[in-house]
């Protein structure tokens, strides 16, 4: 796979990959540990949907973010939103090859989530956003993503996603999704239109622990124009710590996160459109 764009360090590339907090359990290791193990054993792929249908509907706890009360995502100690969110195992080299996108919805395991304390899913406002660049679905271009970007324009290569360069030039609103789950594409719908109407911001998908095939088949049925990348062994994933979605950082030009939007409740338009007004007005 040519590395051009993806692989090479630009001066200044900000590309370095962030650190998991301690005692995180939902932050995933990129170089392969074990996010999901908090006090019980994690479902695995494939496995018992009755306990995904169960954790979905877990009841959530209430918070205050900023000065408005919300409900609070239940495997997120820090993130604000509704109680629906579609969790997501990003540890790599969890399938074999031929069967990594039979399973990419999966739920962790109810002591994992009842823990408290220390889960945080993505990366909190006042925060920057790590730099990565992923193929994009649609390119030829293949092979793993990498977190040490090149910066420098002349030597990216436009088949990938190059958050190091969006961010050099104007805010972000960049989505994490699974294909197979319908409430996580609706965001990305979402996104697709708030981009006609808010041109000054970048918005941006990748499509977590999924084939590059099955992340252009969606693409091209969804008639999406934004970029989207595909993350096929989770690599960006958890660099993320993601492990719900919908899930949408926004973020100021530069990188500092405005706001980490998590839950059905950012899956429209309306509601995302309103905090998108915020993000500019915030510069």
């Amino acid at each position: 796979m040519s590395r051009r764009g993806l692989g090479e360090q630009g001066a200044g590339g900000g590309g370095a990959r962030r650190a998991p907090r301690g005692g995180d359990p939902a932050r995933a290791s990129a170089s392969g540990g074990d996010p999901a193990r908090a006090g019980g054993d994690p479902a695995r792929a494939g496995g018992d949907t009755a306990r995904a249908r169960q954790l979905k509907h877990a009841p959530a706890q209430a918070e205050v973010c900023g000065s408005e009360p919300v409900r609070r995502v239940p495997i997120d100690a820090g993130g604000c939103g509704p109680s629906h969110t579609t969790p997501i195992d990003t540890r790599r080299h969890r399938l074999a090859a031929g069967a990594v996108g039979l399973a990419l919805v999966v739920a962790f395991s109810v002591a994992h989530l009842t823990a408290g304390g220390g889960a945080t899913i993505g990366i909190p406002a006042g925060d920057r956003l790590p730099a990565f660049a992923a193929p994009l679905a649609t390119s030829d271009l293949r092979g793993s993503p990498t977190t040490r970007p090149t910066c420098d324009p002349a030597r990216h290569d436009p088949r990938a996603l190059n958050l190091c360069l969006i961010l050099a030039r104007s805010p972000v609103a960049l989505a994490f999704f699974v294909p197979r789950a319908r409430v996580c594409v609706g965001q990305v719908d979402a996104l697709q239109r708030l981009a006609r109407r808010y041109p000054g911001v970048a918005f941006a998908a990748v499509a977590i622990a999924t084939r590059r095939a099955t992340a252009a088949r969606l693409v091209r049925a969804r008639h999406w124009t934004i970029p989207v990348a595909y993350d096929p062994d989770g690599q960006i994933g958890a660099l993320y710590g993601v492990a719900a979605c919908p899930m949408v950082e926004l973020a100021r030009r530069g990188g500092l996160v405005f706001a980490r939007l998590i839950g059905d409740r950012w899956a429209g338009a309306a509601t995302l459109a309103q905090q998108v007004r915020m993000l500019l007005r915030s510069r």
